[in-house]
């Protein structure tokens, strides 16, 4: 989640095509020769309406002609992994191609499907009442040994709960609750605990924040300046709970799997944990995301290139607006698991969770083809 840049959401491709020969560019003829291909190869998936048949499926009415080309292509030379898609690109010549291409390009498009808005974060907000009790408002705990959610990395809170309800940490009050929740709401919980400030905590009665500072030069150079970390799936230390950051420090003596920490806490004395702990408990925190903004920061990027600012006859980039929700978050996890073959879409990808893929792609299936 850190650092999204998405500039754009599906292939951008070039292709080796002049001006003249690009779908766009066809006359009637071809836009009929085009029907032709598609009663015969598209039309059980896509109709000749070029609507989706089904959810996953894309609508083709009126993509850039293009944009069809290249990811025919695409299925053709085994980049894009679908089986029956790449039998009948395998089978396709280059002007049944071309000609498809431009017939799906001549229809209208599809009107925006009546998709629910997702957010995130206010899903994550509406989940998170239930921690409240526990973990305190907005994720800042006032319970002695209960930890502070407010500011704490995503990756690492999801984490977190998935070794809980694999017995991989202690078991703990919370798993039942856990359980009954889908991914997407665990994600959500944890960018909107994420985006909570963390509040500053006063000395705890035990352990000697000083003394503790020295002690703590090699934890820095992963969990960050006075433990506030700067990596999404490592722990922030400041401002956390004094009894839980100890105790936690010692699971990794016992119960806690963790080369690297096992090794680093073995010859702590429980007066060095103690210590340890009270320097990273007054230190001054903030938030790792700014989830409500997330969403529209995202889609403001997708829409330079997406929104025609790119429409360059040399590159293929789709229309997403009114696109199939689920085609969309069916590709952007192919891109970000690298199971779609291009480089700069899965580096674009990769910090996505499943819940901001299904913000994304609930925001442009209701979008109108501009």
């Amino acid at each position: 989640m850190k650092h999204i840049l998405l500039a754009m959401f599906l292939s951008v491709t070039l292709i080796g095509c002049s001006n003249d020969s690009t779908p766009e560019k066809q006359s009637a003829a071809d836009i009929s020769a085009g029907k032709i291909v598609a009663e015969r190869e598209c039309k059980g998936c896509h109709g000749l309406d070029g609507k989706g048949a089904a959810p996953g499926i894309p609508n083709l009415a009126g993509q850039r002609g293009r944009y069809t080309m290249a990811a025919l292509k695409e299925y053709k030379d085994g980049v894009r992994v679908h089986a029956a898609l790449r039998a009948i690109a395998a089978n396709m010549s280059d002007d049944d191609t071309r000609t498809v291409a431009a017939f799906y390009a001549s229809l209208a498009p599809v009107p925006p499907a009546k998709v629910a808005a997702f957010s995130p974060f206010e899903n994550g907000k509406a989940v998170a009442e239930a921690c409240t009790s526990c973990h305190g408002a907005n994720g800042n705990s006032q319970s002695a040994g209960t930890p502070s959610l407010a500011g704490q990395q995503p990756v690492y809170f999801v984490a977190a709960t998935q070794e809980y309800m694999t017995n991989a940490r202690d078991s703990a009050p919370m798993i039942p609750m856990l359980r009954k929740l889908s991914k997407l709401d665990i994600e959500s919980a944890a960018l909107y605990f994420a985006s909570q400030t963390p509040a500053q905590r006063s000395a705890p009665a035990t352990g000697d924040a000083v003394a503790g500072e020295p002690l703590t030069a090699v934890c820095g150079g992963c969990h960050g300046s006075h433990g506030v970390s700067t990596d999404s799936a490592t722990p922030s230390l400041a401002g956390q709970d004094p009894q839980y950051l100890a105790h936690s420090i010692k699971a990794y003596r016992t119960t806690r799997k963790h080369a690297l920490m096992s090794r680093l806490v073995a010859s702590l004395s429980d007066q060095d944990v103690a210590n340890i702990a009270a320097f990273y408990s007054v230190q001054k925190s903030k938030p790792a995301e700014n989830g409500e903004a997330l969403l529209k920061a995202t889609t403001d990027k997708c829409n330079r290139c997406h929104s025609g600012g790119l429409d360059n006859p040399a590159l293929a980039i789709p229309i997403i607006n009114a696109q199939d929700k689920d085609y969309l978050v069916l590709a952007l996890r192919a891109y970000r698991d690298d199971r779609r073959g291009n480089s700069m879409m899965h580096n674009m990808s990769l910090p996505y969770s499943d819940s901001i893929i299904e913000g994304i792609a609930s925001y442009y299936a209701s979008q109108p083809v501009k």
